[in-house]
């Protein structure tokens, strides 16, 4: 309604006056509203009680506490038009004209949200002399800023993420807006704590006990060499118990003794040489990685003296957006918003608990520009309820003929009423091939909308073309109202792509093609006001239940700890809809200390199976207190289960991007994490832009610098990739190797950059007679890069890149990896496992880490005997031999190693092994890579499952342990007993385990894609076994490996012989 029209109108300013004057009580509340005449920061008085600026005019209005910001601004409005104290007072009624202002400590914070309730403001309240609650409000108009530095930024922060955020942020009331204004006040919270010497120097260290192998040394001095500026190198002698500040005070004395000028006045870190790595903080030498690291491989320790002035800016230089009042989106108690004793004018807004009506929703219609070229006979629309990836109800409409525009004007019904409607609920359509109609393709398969069946569907269910879902309750707790058209996602056959798993209940975007993209029209219930959901009960119906309840809550909650891993399992049967369970399930939850909570039930507490905001935040909570390693350790988990919050604004973004603010190690990652699903997963594409926006507002120059130079490495290397393969779409040539130096000469990399698998690590100048076009399908390329100065001799820099494939999965085995060695670590168990670099830099695009000094097992066995190396028993073990004259030292390491992947590779049912994805250091160490296929899912010739056994243990590996003809070996024994205590450590995290792959579903992979793949670890892991009975089924496992060690070699070797693999009898 325009204001004018609202203002003019007969009586209403004077009914409006009239019912505040009646309402003055306790129950009022007053404002001193001060309007600025001009652009600018508002006016400071110096006064922390912020008096208020009289050379400025203003007004002091009363109105009662249930109101809303808009009737705040109506009644300035209209005391400025009484006393004729502002120019243009109809214009205080736009937000897009004038804000409302108000101080708290150092900021200043805007009413952003008209519909706000003005008690819910986080405002500083005092007293007037009457006893009225009185604050302070400043009236400032908005100007327009169209500067050539903001359109720096935002072109900046597009490249970034990888889409623009500007072209859809044109409703300053919709989520993504919404979203960016409110995390403006976390991010800033946390810059103001942020100490940046802290920051920029951040150690990579770890709290896991020292490894039993490496307890000798520990006990002895560690040899360090330090260096500065080319000025001064020396070496000293330090205990592994010393703290980095303890070789400082040695180099300040050395340099001193030396007579060497420096500035003393300035910090000094000390900073690895040739490494982006410090060594810095309140940590004894060994816990650095790197040092433990140089003590493994029996290297030596050089570290660089480096000045903190000289370190990059980490300054944050971005214009910020200024923060909105904190309660935005919330609203007062049921009992303030009740229609109950309330005459017409004192209601503002309906509470929705007192809507008794049941939901409906009437279908009109849809269009689509341009028919598929398959399509269906006849459809029908569903639509349904839906609570997290659980449908509360369903109703479906009478089936139509398929055409370009299809009518149907039919009210659909649900069996359920709006006040018992919770928090994050949608209403979901899908659009549906008739049941006796032939799907579109002929390949499809269930959709897997179909795994929650309801009462309400029809027999005649088909095949899902197109869905979209609408949130009912908004990000501002405002019911949805009135006619909608929502433009549908298709949904996607198997053969063209795998849709994110249960993408169909979680996303409430809609598609952003809008002229291509098939359009649903449908009605909602109006209501006079808005319907909004209450923050909670009144004081006194809070009282009412916890009196009621509070006898067996309280015995419940205190037997609860005892069983606090069950608490996911309770929380699954709790009946949602049921406001007074939910209540009573609430005041559990916020009586739970979350220190109770281990960290797997906080982990599944966050998975697709609650959408409850309040299970959510209790296992948030949980996740504060994990320490930088911990949360790099889930991280790829917890940035997927973004996709199961309701909104785009949530307990868990806001911790994400507050630790990631915290640290550059988890800010690396979380960049890369976030910017991926950007590019490849476009039904959370605009929340997982405004979440990575929110980070790379406050992440520092430094890092934007960084994040810039790896981007445009990336996609430079992309477009190598690409034309590549328009180049060789068959068999390399000859000509690949110069074509390939071409155009890595004109392509535009950066001088240099951090890999993005690794921050440690700086690539420069590309090595071009080094790189080369890889012989395998996808045509990746072989790149090495110079390495950063050192005063050590240092090998280049290499890494894989790839384009078209998908290596989440990848990922997801190597961060398992990592977690299954944390678990081994902390028995000081170290298996000597190579989780090398990989990352997943947009869709299908990656890089992987090349391991040095390593050679596969093919190109072992072809140096002993050609292709019948592979029958050869001793080939590896003659290879370790020239390779490392140590032999029990190697020996021992293989053992190790080969332990831990024979282990994790059973576990996580890795297939596909051939001699051509193991492999070997020449210091002993075996390692796979390329985990194509997991959970059980192997290769399968003529139908028939060509891998026989359960895991790689070959007579070659069994010959080097010594185990020859059946003879038995100490080497061997060792094997089996770390087999054994390896197996059974990760069956006592078995939860953690299953817990981490189920939260992955969210992705989509397609051999992670149903709750049931879940099924493969669980037995693996023989959960129903007792340790005895698994102990032995492990032992079973290495003894079909003996026995069947044969077809692994033939099998290698028609490997090699054809050069594809091949199934063997």
């Amino acid at each position: 309604m325009d204001p004018a029209l609202f203002l003019n109108q007969a009586g209403s300013s004077q009914r409006l006056s009239g019912m505040l004057i009646q309402n003055c009580s306790e129950n009022n509340l007053k404002f001193i509203c001060e309007f600025q005449p001009g652009p600018g920061p508002p006016q400071e008085s110096g006064d922390e009680d912020f008096n208020v600026n009289m050379d400025c005019e203003s007004v002091s209005v009363i109105l009662p506490a249930q109101c809303s910001v808009y009737q705040l601004r109506l009644r300035i409005c209209m005391q400025a038009q009484e006393q004729s104290c502002h120019p243009d007072p109809l214009a205080i009624l736009d937000p897009e004209k004038f804000t409302l202002l108000y101080a708290r400590g150092e900021d200043w914070y805007e009413a952003y949200d008209d519909c706000q309730v003005i008690r819910t403001l986080d405002i500083p309240w005092s007293h007037d002399d009457t006893g009225l609650l009185l604050a302070h409000i400043v009236v400032k108009p908005l100007v327009a800023v169209d500067s050539e530095e903001e359109k720096k930024q935002q072109e900046c922060l597009a490249y970034l993420i990888g889409h623009n955020l500007e072209k859809e942020a044109s409703d300053r009331l919709g989520e993504l807006t919404f979203t960016r204004r409110k995390l403006a006040s976390p991010r800033r919270q946390e810059l103001r704590n942020r100490d940046d010497k802290l920051y920029a120097t951040e150690p990579w260290v770890t709290c896991a006990p020292i490894p039993n192998d490496l307890q000798d040394q520990i006990n002895r001095k560690l040899p360090v060499t330090l260096h500065y500026m080319n000025k001064i190198s020396f070496s000293i002698q330090v205990d592994f118990s010393a703290m980095p500040a303890v070789l400082l005070r040695v180099f300040r004395r050395v340099v001193a003794d030396q007579g060497l000028d420096y500035d003393t006045s300035d910090d000094l870190v000390l900073k690895v040489s040739g490494r982006e790595e410090f060594l810095s903080g309140d940590h004894p030498l060994s816990d650095f990685l790197w040092v433990r690291q140089c003590l493994k491989n029996n290297q030596d320790l050089h570290l660089s003296v480096v000045p903190v002035s000289q370190l990059a800016d980490e300054t944050v230089k971005f214009v910020d957006w200024s923060l909105v009042d904190g309660s935005s989106g919330q609203f007062s108690s049921h009992d303030d918003l009740r229609l109950e004793g309330k005459d017409l004018d004192d209601i503002f807004m309906i509470s929705l608990w007192d809507c008794n009506r049941r939901l409906r929703v009437k279908l009109l219609g849809f269009d689509i520009p341009k028919l598929p070229n398959k399509c269906p006979q006849s459809v029908y629309v569903k639509a349904s309820i839906l609570y997290g990836n659980k449908v509360l109800s369903s109703v479906s409409s009478l089936p139509k003929a398929f055409a370009d525009e299809v009518l149907w004007n039919e009210w659909l019904d649900f069996d359920l009423l709006l006040r018992d409607l919770p928090r994050g609920a949608k209403l979901g359509f899908t659009i549906n091939a008739s049941g006796d109609i032939s799907p579109v393709t002929k390949d499809a398969k269930p959709p897997s909308s179909s795994v929650n069946k309801t009462p309400e569907q029809q027999k005649g269910k088909g095949k899902v073309l197109y869905f979209v879902n609408l949130l009912l309750i908004d990000h501002r707790s405002i019911l949805s109202q009135g006619p909608y058209t929502l433009h549908m996602w298709s949904y996607p056959d198997l053969e063209e792509e795998a849709i994110t798993y249960q993408a169909d209940k979680l996303s409430s975007a809609t598609n952003p093609e809008i002229a291509d993209s098939m359009a649903i029209s449908f009605l909602l219930d109006r209501y006079s006001f808005p319907v909004v959901l209450p923050n909670s009960f009144s004081p006194s119906e809070c009282s009412d239940i916890i009196s009621t309840n509070k006898a067996g809550l309280k015995r419940f909650r205190e037997e609860s700890i005892r069983y606090a891993s069950n608490l996911p399992h309770y929380l699954r049967n709790v009946d949602w809809m049921n406001r007074r369970v939910v209540e009573d399930v609430h005041w559990l939850l916020g009586n739970w200390d979350p220190g109770e909570l281990d960290v797997t039930v906080a982990l599944e507490l966050l998975s697709m199976d609650f959408a409850d905001m309040t299970v959510r935040r209790l296992a948030v909570q949980r996740l504060e207190s994990l320490s930088n390693d911990d949360v790099l350790k889930y991280l790829l988990q917890l940035v997927q289960t973004l996709k199961v919050e309701p909104y785009h604004d949530s307990f868990l973004a806001r911790y994400l991007i507050q630790r990631a603010l915290q640290s550059k190690r988890i800010g690396h990652f979380f960049f890369w994490y976030v910017r991926s699903e950007v590019a490849g997963c476009p039904y959370f594409r605009q929340r997982m832009a405004v979440i990575l926006e929110a980070y790379l507002l406050g992440c520092g120059q430094a890092m934007l610098d960084s994040f810039t130079q790896q981007v445009q490495a990336v996609e430079a290397l992309q477009e190598v990739a690409v034309m590549i393969k328009n180049f060789y779409p068959d068999n390399l040539s000859p000509t690949a190797p110069l074509k390939l130096q071409e155009l890595l000469r004109n392509c535009n990399l950066p001088i240099e950059f951090l890999l993005p698998f690794d921050p440690r690590i700086k690539a420069g100048m590309i090595l071009l007679d080094k790189c080369k076009v890889m012989a395998s399908k996808k045509k990746p390329l072989w790149l090495e890069f110079s390495p950063m100065p050192s005063p050590t001799s240092a090998t280049p820099v290499g890494i894989i890149f790839k384009q078209g494939d998908d290596l989440r999965q990848d990922m997801l085995v190597l961060q398992t990896l990592v977690v299954m060695d944390s678990i081994w670590q902390e028995k000081s168990l170290d298996l000597n496992l190579v989780p090398y670099g990989c990352i997943s830099t947009g869709h299908n695009i990656g890089m992987i880490e090349i391991v040095r000094n390593a050679a596969t097992i093919a190109v072992v066995q072809r140096n002993h005997g050609g292709t019948n190396g592979a029958f050869r028993n001793d080939a590896l073990f003659e290879w370790l031999k020239s390779k490392c004259p140590l032999q029990e030292i190697t020996v021992e390491r293989f053992v190790k190693s080969c332990a831990g992947y024979c282990v994790a590779t059973y576990v996580l049912g890795i297939g596909d092994r051939h001699n051509d994805n193991i492999m070997i250091t020449d210091q002993g160490n075996l390692f796979h890579i390329d985990f194509g296929h997991i959970l059980g899912n192997t290769k399968h010739f003529l139908g028939v499952n060509r891998e026989r056994v359960p895991f790689v243990l070959t007579p070659d590996f069994l010959y080097v342990m010594g185990r020859v003809k059946g003879r038995n070996s100490l080497y061997f024994q060792r094997f089996r007993d770390t087999c054994t205590q390896a197996y059974l450590s990760l069956r006592s995290h078995s939860r953690l385990l299953v817990t981490l792959f189920s939260l992955m579903l969210l992705t989509g992979i397609p051999e992670l894609s149903a709750a049931e793949d879940m099924r493969y670890l669980r037995e693996a892991l023989q959960e129903e076994q007792g340790e005895a009975e698994a102990k032995e089924h492990f032992l079973q496992q290495i003894s079909v490996c003996e026995q069947l060690g044969w077809t692994v070699q033939a099998n290698w070797w028609i490997h090699m012989v054809a050069g594809v693999e091949m199934f063997i009898m």
